[in-house]
């Protein structure tokens, strides 16, 4: 197989030795398939020139933004906010009389975090969901 696809081909390094296969085409231009060809001498002033990155601006999460108000989303009062988060909303019950005010608005919101103060989370904790299903 080597010795039926060796070529020599005319580079701009002069004559070079490569694998070539060449498949003929009526009223098209040939398909030329090259493998070698190419000058491995080292060319001492080449640069890299890669670009520099483009920077793509991606959209926030939805909680990124919440966290980024500084607002409790309980007491709607702006100070020092953490993340209370819940594994799954089905944990937070069926809505009813029972339902502490929290496991409410976070079953309405249906997200399965809530961004609130320090005092609101030390409520959150002390008081759980009664009912859970």
């Amino acid at each position: 197989m080597a010795a039926l696809h060796k070529a020599k081909i005319e580079t701009s390094h002069g004559l070079r030795t490569c694998f070539e296969v060449i498949k003929h085409r009526r009223g098209k231009k040939d398909l030329v398939a090259r493998f070698g060809g190419i000058p491995l001498k080292q060319d001492r002033r080449a640069a890299i020139r890669d670009p520099a990155p483009v920077w793509v601006p991606s959209p926030r999460k939805e909680l990124l933004k919440r966290l980024l108000t500084r607002e409790c989303e309980l007491c709607e009062t702006g100070a020092t906010v953490a993340v209370h988060q819940v594994p799954s909303l089905k944990e937070l019950g069926k809505p009813g009389t029972g339902q502490p005010a929290w496991a409410a608005l976070m079953a309405k919101m249906r997200r399965k975090t809530l961004i609130v103060c320090a005092a609101c989370h030390d409520l959150i904790h002390t008081e759980p969901v009664a009912h859970a299903a």
